[in-house]
């Protein structure tokens, strides 16, 4: 029986299962449900739906189209992404998810951008927010937040060494200039960049047309369906996670992680924190900041930075959700999280000593577990290592590709 043949039946067999659990821990379920929707209510609705609103405004104001004239020659040689997603990468990285996938879906919407480029820009513009990072898990989790300087540095850089990478994917092809001809600023308008941004902005609120409360109230709308579908798969996965530990299954998930971090070198007391960041962003990076007092804390930093760059299965189906309304794929997603979560973790151990050195001792050990500290300096000069070869493989090839664009633009435009 083929893949695809099986994948119904075992669809029905976890939702049958997830419905027997339901009935067996009555208690946990509703309280894990009530847990979620507080989530929901209290911390994600109110950060997240004013910026829902004001980004579909933007949009219709013509303010992505402004963007994208004037970030052109920076995205495209670095990024291969059309100016527009200058935007798209300003508003992600300030509101964090899913802000980044829903506004790169309607630049697909509005053929400003194409799958390949659609798929790239989403893989880097989804992000964790400034003030999650900081109020939440450096100061609500971690009790410090100078831990935040270290978070942003390896989670953002990352995100950054992200987009890089994933100018490789797609098709090598030069981007073509078809859908973007009717957004962005024409060649044919004289002038500066900055007069053609502002030209290509008044066309794109002329070709809009909608007066300012049809604007409002559909922005409104649309912000309100979304918001009710990130709240329920919050509960949803609250639950299921929930239903999970009750039935033992999380034990299981543990003592395979332990043997995981073991092998590499990690306290394994992180597996709880992992396990729960794989579901759930906020549960895991709480747990990393509450774990054992004696994990070293630049071992809690880098599971935190792991947690925050994967985002938890909630964030996925949230992008898996607004994605499967265009022909943008989840599978780049998905891996382009793993590889930013692997990236911000090692980035951690890398830029300790350099950025925090300032704020705070060198992690040490106490001397009974010099022998462990020795091991686990090896490691990190190892993961250094290999974190300085990526980072100099990456730069160097954008540079090149850099060069390259910038000699190929000259060749097509010589100087008269």
């Amino acid at each position: 029986m083929s893949v695809k043949k099986l994948g119904l039946p075992l669809m029905m067999a976890s939702l049958v299962s997830l419905l027997l659990l339901m009935l067996f821990f009555p208690g946990a379920y509703l309280e894990s449900a009530l847990r979620g929707l507080a989530i929901w209510w209290d911390v994600l609705f109110p950060s997240l739906f004013p910026f829902f609103i004001i980004s579909e405004m933007m949009l219709g104001f013509g303010i992505v189209h402004l963007f994208g004239t004037l970030m052109d020659p920076l995205m495209k040689p670095l990024f291969r992404i059309p100016g527009s997603g200058g935007f798209v990468a300003a508003m992600g990285y300030v509101s964090g998810y899913p802000i980044g996938a829903k506004l790169t879906a309607k630049l697909w919407e509005q053929n400003m951008v194409t799958r390949d480029e659609g798929e790239r820009l989403v893989a880097f513009t989804t992000s964790s927010d400034p003030i999650f990072l900081i109020g939440a898990v450096s100061v609500g989790f971690f009790h410090d937040p100078k831990i935040a300087v270290i978070l942003a540095a390896a989670h953002y850089g990352g995100g950054f060494l992200i987009g890089l990478l994933m100018r490789f994917h797609g098709k090598q092809s030069a981007t073509p200039d078809g859908p973007n001809a009717s957004r962005t600023a024409p060649a044919a308008v004289k002038g500066s960049r900055v007069q053609r941004a502002f030209t290509a902005m008044h066309q794109a609120r002329m070709q809009d047309g909608r007066s300012m409360g049809e604007m409002l109230r559909q922005a409104v709308e649309s912000s309100l369906k979304l918001i009710i579908v990130v709240g329920g798969l919050v509960v949803f996965f609250s639950v299921f996670l929930e239903l999970l530990t009750q039935a033992g299954v999380m034990r299981i998930l543990y003592f395979i992680l332990d043997q995981m971090l073991t092998a590499v070198g990690f306290p394994p007391s992180l597996s709880e924190a992992l396990v729960g960041g794989l579901f759930e962003v906020t549960l895991g990076a709480r747990s990393a900041g509450e774990a054992a007092s004696s994990v070293p804390l630049p071992y809690k930093a880098a599971a935190a930075a792991f947690i925050l760059s994967w985002g938890g299965l909630s964030v996925h189906a949230q992008i898996a959700s607004i994605l499967h309304a265009t022909n943008l794929r989840y599978l780049p997603f998905m891996i382009a999280r793993l590889i930013h979560a692997i990236l911000a973790a090692f980035l951690v151990m890398l830029l300790w000593n350099p950025l925090m050195g300032s704020f705070m001792p060198s992690p040490v050990f106490s001397q009974p577990d010099m022998d462990i500290a020795s091991a686990a300096g090896g490691i990190a000069d190892r993961i250094a290592f290999f974190c300085i070869l990526i980072v100099f493989m990456i730069a160097a090839s954008s540079v090149w590709c850099l060069i390259r664009a910038l000699w190929r633009a000259g060749n097509r435009n010589p100087a008269k």
